[in-house]
């Protein structure tokens, strides 16, 4: 049975990345490998990280509100690419937010607060039977 590969990363300017431990921990604890490349990310790193480490999911965690232009950047490098890896995100992302970044091809939005139970059993659905 191979391990679900989730590659968590912290875009833009944001610095603050307690959520992201937490989600990884999360994720971690359940038996995903959690490649986390740290804050201050550029989406071209992110998605070139994606790929190069066969990833299965891309978690971004990000609290300054940059969210729609990161993710559309993001969508489309991986687009670019022809890389078909779902992109989560989490952070302060208010409802209409959410509803637009789902639109633009944002697989799932978390919002502050979360159960973390939710958000592993959401990646651990993407990976279907074969994991």
């Amino acid at each position: 049975m191979k391990k679900i590969r989730f590659l968590m990363a912290k875009p833009g300017l944001d610095g603050h990345d307690r959520g992201a431990l937490v989600v990884a921990t999360a994720l971690k604890n359940a038996g995903v490998e959690v490649i986390y490349t740290g804050r201050h990310q550029t989406p071209e790193k992110i998605v070139s990280a994606a790929i190069q480490e066969d990833v299965d999911a891309i978690g971004l965690s990000i609290m300054a509100g940059a969210h729609i232009t990161l993710c559309s950047r993001i969508i489309n490098l991986l687009k670019e690419r022809q890389a078909d890896i779902p992109l989560v995100v989490g952070g302060f992302i208010d409802r209409e937010d959410a509803a637009l970044l789902k639109d633009a091809g944002v697989a799932e939005v978390f919002g502050v607060g979360s159960d973390t139970g939710q958000i592993v059993s959401y990646v651990q659905s993407l990976a279907g039977d074969s994991y």
